[in-house]
C-alpha cells in the first residue's frame, strides 16, 4: 500500500477523532438534557411492597477523570455510569500531534474503551504498542471512578 494513501487514511481518521473530541467536550460543558417523561420523578408517594420502599430510578452520570501527563502528551477520559455500572468511557484528550501518536492512539482508544466496558473498572489490559497511553487512560479513569 503506498505511503501516501496510508498517510491520507491516518489523517482522515485523526480529523474525525479530533472533531468528535471537540464535539464531546463542548457537549460536556452544556447542561444535561431534560429527563424523558417516563423517568421524571412523580409527585406521588412511592409504592411499597411488604413494608419496603421502591428504589428510585438510577440516573446516568458522567464523571471527568484527571488529566494524566505521559511522555507523548496528555490523556484524559470521561466515564458515564449508571449506578455502579460503567456504561461508556471516552477520551477527552489523547495525544494525536505526531503521525506515530495518531497511528497508535486511533487504534488504542477503541480497544481501551472495550477493555473498560468489559472489566467494569480501571483494572484493564494494556494495549500492545500503546503502553504509555494505556497506563495514563487507566489512571485518568481511576481518578473519575474515585470521584464516584
Amino acid at each position: 500500500m503506498p505511503r501516501a494513501f496510508v498517510a491520507l487514511v491516518v489523517t482522515v481518521v485523526a480529523v474525525v477523532l479530533v472533531t468528535n473530541f471537540k464535539t464531546t467536550t463542548s457537549r460536556l460543558a452544556m447542561a444535561p438534557p431534560p429527563a424523558p417523561a417516563s423517568s421524571r420523578p412523580s409527585s406521588r408517594a412511592p409504592s411499597t411492597a411488604k413494608g419496603k420502599s421502591s428504589k428510585a430510578a438510577v440516573r446516568s452520570r458522567t464523571l471527568t477523570g484527571a488529566p494524566v501527563q505521559q511522555p507523548y502528551g496528555t490523556v484524559q477520559v470521561a466515564v458515564t455510569m449508571k449506578g455502579s455500572r460503567i456504561t461508556n468511557v471516552r477520551p477527552l484528550a489523547i495525544p494525536l500531534d505526531s503521525g506515530r501518536s495518531q497511528e497508535i492512539n486511533t487504534q488504542a482508544a477503541p480497544l481501551l474503551r472495550s477493555e473498560v466496558l468489559r472489566a467494569q473498572s480501571a483494572n484493564i489490559d494494556v494495549v500492545s504498542g500503546a503502553t504509555y497511553t494505556s497506563d495514563a487512560y487507566a489512571q485518568s479513569l481511576q481518578s473519575a471512578l474515585d470521584r464516584a
